[in-house]
């Protein structure tokens, strides 16, 4: 039996789409009304459709069955404990304390720097900041728990002073389980819980909220010619399976955020293909979450620009996730993100 996908499609925006949703000719994102689509691309592995949502009954049964299904989770208003979505999008800051991250290695990593950088980014309008000891840029090695932890138990034991949710991005349990003796709001593990099987059985015991990110290999070998059948629904199937593997050990809370994992494991056609139909995760119920801040794909695209000057890309390809209803977004450059994104909604609102 073929397996067919829903991706919302031709967004509204502000007046124009509440207009819409009162005419009845568009359908909220999200219970949003302010965000419609009046569109749907429906794709299965050997074709894709645009249709209007006017031409839904017109479909034959088994796939009308499967469209309005999916149409009930699109209209559905998400949440998530403790985060204010119809804000959306949120603004996650990045931490890194670490000496070699693609970007910013090494900047913040003293101590006195990274609790007030934290508190810059809190100021500049982060919601989130999600901290980290270990790099995971493409080509990055392994590093031990204890040179890990020394790296992030500064700003952990002064996590009272950051007025805001906290995010901890690590692969290894015994950093998790410290982070939530801190009362860390979110778990960030990029490998998708695979690098240490002890980490899914403590998010369960703890009902800790965590982001499920997608990556093909592993860090240190991902950008070797990564391969996909179809990248966008190869990974909406990998979520997909994910959450049918944590509801059949136990954990049944809704605190998920889904990121697609961009740059990780995949090459430039790939996170092009993730980025423009982002969307397509929407039918799956969570918040959406995107890294798109200063990555590769950026300068490939636009030339000749090292990691520190990729801001205009940076900011071009998040109000793009922002038109298709992505939920958080998450950046280096706080200050510059948050001003696009006023501007932006100022505009359409």
């Amino acid at each position: 039996m073929e397996k067919y996908y829903t991706r919302a499609c031709n967004f509204y925006f502000g007046k124009s789409s509440l207009n819409k949703v009162r005419q009845k000719k568009s359908i909220p994102l999200n219970g949003n009304k302010y965000l419609s689509f009046d569109s749907i691309e429906i794709i299965n592995r050997k074709f894709n459709k645009t249709i209007n949502i006017s031409e839904i009954q017109k479909q034959n049964y088994s796939l009308k069955k499967k469209i309005l299904k999916d149409l009930k989770t699109l209209k559905k208003k998400k949440y998530f404990r403790g985060l204010n979505l119809k804000n959306s999008p949120i603004i996650m800051g990045i931490l890194n304390l670490t000496p070699d991250s693609f970007s910013d290695g090494g900047k913040f990593n003293k101590k006195n720097k990274s609790l007030k950088h934290a508190k810059k980014l809190i100021e500049q309008g982060s919601k989130i900041i999600d901290i980290g000891g270990e790099s995971t840029r493409p080509g990055s090695k392994t590093i031990s728990e204890k040179v890990e932890w020394n790296r992030i138990s500064y700003i952990l034991k002064n996590r009272s002073k950051l007025k805001c949710f906290v995010s901890l991005d690590t692969r290894k349990s015994k950093i998790i389980e410290k982070g939530i003796n801190y009362k860390i709001d979110i778990i960030n593990d990029v490998s998708g819980f695979t690098f240490d099987n002890r980490t899914l059985s403590l998010l369960k015991k703890n009902k800790t909220p965590f982001v499920i990110n997608h990556c093909q290999g592993i860090p240190e070998t991902m950008q070797k010619k990564p391969k996909y059948s179809n990248v966008l629904l190869d990974v909406y199937d990998y979520f997909e399976n994910k959450i049918n593997q944590l509801r059949k050990i136990g954990i049944k809370h809704n605190n998920i955020i889904l990121d697609p994992g961009i740059g990780f494991g995949k090459n430039l056609k790939h996170n092009i293909t993730l980025i423009s139909k982002v969307s397509i995760f929407h039918s799956l119920g969570f918040p959406i979450m995107l890294g798109l801040s200063r990555k590769k794909f950026i300068e490939i695209l636009s030339g000749n620009n090292t990691s520190k000057k990729r801001l205009g890309g940076t900011i071009s390809s998040n109000l793009f996730a922002l038109m298709q209803g992505v939920e958080i977004l998450r950046v280096h450059d706080v200050n510059e993100m948050k001003q696009s994104i006023k501007i932006f909604k100022r505009l359409f609102y």
